[in-house]
């Protein structure tokens, strides 16, 4: 590594930024993994050994019985075997494009630790439930409307399958997004090539038809609504609020206008009708570790920028992106660095970023230090993708129970406020998995619908005139804060 001292100056002046870097950009974002045909499905399903306590699904989140649905593929029956799939995790078709299987059901299939060639679970779940989603079937009934309520905060991964689940026992469910289409990270946050031809808005569609489920956009919690209204108009309120804000560098130059957030970029990208108009650098450099930065650096490598580097604070080995993504942003043309803390962001006379000095770091005694020496990296555009963070608005003086900037929950996914679930990366030991968020709201559904059963008859129109009112000096019908639940059947604890 060849060092340069704080005080020079790099070469670059200003920052080369600018749209149309490619001349096509038709197939810019393909579909990273094409689905397969009958026939290679097929072939893949007899590759199951249809093991009993089979380890994939054990390592599954959601507990799909994996060996179930591959045998109903094997016997020609797809629209079983997502039943199967959906009956565990209604977003199954998002989970099969963007879930880490390589270090969840396939990294525990017994063909993996026998042959280095797992069975592609991923595929064939994906192969199943777009089957059925093409035949505009919805393979679930709702039950009779009980006259129960729920106020869903978010319609994210956690929101939608709580809303879901609750929804087929009778319920009726109301669910706040703060944007402006539901889906949540499956719209907004997910890497383009990962999730093609607006499948998450066709998910969103394909779960709504349970019926009983309402979604209205735009309403964003503390400003639009408040939560002492929700608790006041509703017999339960989810919260699946997911991560809104995203961790500073805490370094010189951070605020320049070509330092960009990540997350926010990958949603531009995600709802750009053109491509062609983004401006991408020519030297790019990502900060981070995780699947966002592998995101975000492949995506705008294949926009056309020249230089992509990811660095990492960390060895290779500590990096949250498996080490398939990583080698996909190798293949991509993606320079990963390790051990390289940002130290500061260098800027023209104008302003500009052009340039992020790091400090070389090495693990000593399980500590992180610096080694001295210094690299200086050259950069038209900086994407910080070094985690997020809650940002509270509209908890306020709730009561909830934090722990480490997230929300605390019991084994249920309950709060410390009586009335009030949560779940997803909003929660104490969210991990930022479709799947992990889904199953998340599955247990809070469970526990909703438990809790909802044991309530008297609703009063008609209350939730309404409650909401219509937003009034905070409205009577609850929730007792106020409570301790967190400490009794023996469900104690809580930090995920």
């Amino acid at each position: 590594m060849s060092d340069q001292h704080s005080h020079d100056r790099p070469n670059k002046t200003a920052a080369d930024i600018r749209p149309n870097r490619l001349d096509n950009y038709q197939d810019v974002f393909a579909d990273l993994h094409p689905p397969l045909d009958k026939h290679e499905a097929l072939v893949e399903a007899d590759r199951c050994y249809f093991c009993y306590d089979a380890p994939c699904m054990t390592a599954c989140p959601t507990h799909i019985d994996i060996p179930q649905f591959i045998r109903q593929i094997a016997g020609g029956n797809p629209q079983g075997a997502a039943r199967t799939i959906l009956s565990e995790n209604i977003l199954g078709g998002m989970c099969a494009r963007v879930c880490p299987t390589e270090t969840l059901c396939e990294e525990a299939c017994v063909r993996e630790a026998a042959e280095g060639k797992p069975v592609r679970i991923g595929l064939l779940q994906r192969h199943a439930t777009d089957h059925l989603m093409d035949s505009g079937v919805h393979p679930f009934t709702r039950a009779p409307v009980t006259g129960k309520s729920v106020a869903v905060v978010g319609a994210g991964p956690a929101g939608l399958a709580c809303a879901h689940a609750l929804a087929r026992e009778g319920h009726t469910v109301t669910i706040f997004e703060s944007r402006p289409k539901g889906g949540g990270l499956n719209e907004y946050g997910i890497a383009s090539y990962k999730s093609v031809d607006n499948f998450a808005a066709r998910e969103l569609e394909f779960i709504l038809k349970i019926g009983g489920i309402t979604i209205e956009t735009g309403k964003a919690l503390g400003k639009d609504i408040q939560l002492d209204a929700l608790r006041s108009g509703y017999d339960a309120v989810f919260l699946g609020l997911g991560l809104g804000g995203t961790n500073r560098l805490y370094i010189a130059g951070e605020d320049a206008e070509n330092v960009l957030d990540a997350v926010r970029t990958i949603a531009e990208l995600r709802q750009s009708s053109d491509l062609s108009r983004m401006n991408i650098g020519k030297d790019i450099v990502v900060i981070g570790g995780g699947m966002t930065a592998i995101d975000i650096a492949v995506q705008i490598k294949r926009l056309g920028a020249e230089n992509v580097t990811l660095a990492y604070r960390r060895g290779r080995e500590h990096m949250n992106a498996s080490v398939y993504e990583q080698q996909l942003a190798q293949m991509e043309g993606v320079l990963i660095r390790d051990n390289l803390q940002p130290e500061e962001i260098l800027l023209n006379d104008q302003g500009q970023a052009i340039a992020i000095r790091f400090a070389q770091t090495e693990q000593r005694e399980g500590k992180l230090v610096a080694t001295g020496a210094i690299l200086t990296v050259p950069a038209d555009q900086i994407y910080k993708a070094i985690g997020q963070k809650l940002d509270g608005q509209g908890l306020g003086a709730s009561g909830i129970e934090m722990s480490g900037g997230r929300i605390k929950t019991d084994a249920e996914n309950r709060t410390s406020v009586q009335g009030i679930w949560a779940g997803g990366d909003c929660v104490v030991g969210g991990q930022d998995l479709t799947v992990s968020s889904v199953q998340d709201g599955k247990i809070a559904a469970q526990s909703i619908h438990q809790h909802l059963m044991q309530l008297p008859e609703a009063v008609s129109g209350f939730a309404e005139a409650v909401l219509a009112a937003n009034r905070k000096d409205l009577p609850s019908l929730w007792p106020q804060t409570q301790p967190v639940h400490t009794h023996a059947t469900s104690p809580v604890k930090d995920h």
